[in-house]
């Protein structure tokens, strides 16, 4: 049975979510929200956060830079507008250098373009200048994809930028306030965390499809 401190689903996290958004954050005081979603996980979540705030809600595609034979392990992140960022202590502790890296991201950057087309068809990135924005992911565990995420957005001119997800390391939240100056809110920070699904009843895999009938449902009911 699903303890008060786990989520059943993304959808179920994106309600709870919302909850904290509205109660953390000066809603009434908004200037134009923004919520932009970190595919795929981060969309079903994001849809409740932007109804709750009665957002705009658009996808901002970002890519962890997996270790070669443990791709698991993020040494760094892309995002869109070519944002790049790499963890120059795990790549020294893996004797990996900046030339391997970039050839990583290249790869990550092929398959982020290919997302980028396939979420929004042709359609630029909704505007960001001197809006205030929510990204939203379902969960924060070494933060490198988040904070590549945040720094796309901020490059574009955010007003004022906040990082919303249901669960989150402590140390990661606290990082990327503190060094990314981004508002960070969770629904929960538990003391001990292993990975972002071991807070989740259901976390599998959402798809492409599923991504774009979200954000096609969205955009039609406002």
């Amino acid at each position: 049975m699903r303890g008060p401190s786990r989520f059943a689903d993304r959808r179920d996290a994106g309600r709870r979510l919302a909850e904290r958004v509205r109660r953390s954050i000066a809603v009434d005081d908004l200037h134009d929200p923004l919520v932009l979603a970190l595919p795929r996980g981060g969309v079903p979540v994001a849809v409740a956060v932007a109804a709750a705030l009665g957002a705009e809600l658009d996808v901002l595609v970002a890519r962890k830079v997996g270790l070669p034979g443990r791709p698991e392990v993020g040494v760094g992140a892309v995002a869109e507008g070519g944002v790049r960022i790499a963890d120059d202590d795990l790549l020294g502790r893996a004797g990996l250098d900046r030339t391997t890296f970039d050839r990583l991201a290249d790869v990550e950057m092929v398959e982020l373009d290919r997302r980028v087309r396939a979420y929004r068809a042709g359609r630029p990135l909704a505007a960001t200048s001197g809006r205030d924005v929510i990204v939203v992911d379902d969960g924060l565990a070494t933060g490198v994809t988040a904070r590549a995420g945040v720094r796309a957005v901020r490059t574009r001119g955010a007003a004022r930028l906040v990082l919303a997800v249901p669960v989150c390391a402590r140390d990661t939240a606290e990082r990327l306030a503190r060094s990314d100056d981004v508002e960070v809110v969770c629904v929960l920070r538990p003391r001990r965390f292993v990975a972002v699904g071991e807070w989740y009843d259901d976390f599998e895999q959402e798809t492409d499809e599923r991504v774009v009938e979200l954000l096609t449902a969205a955009r039609l009911s406002r």
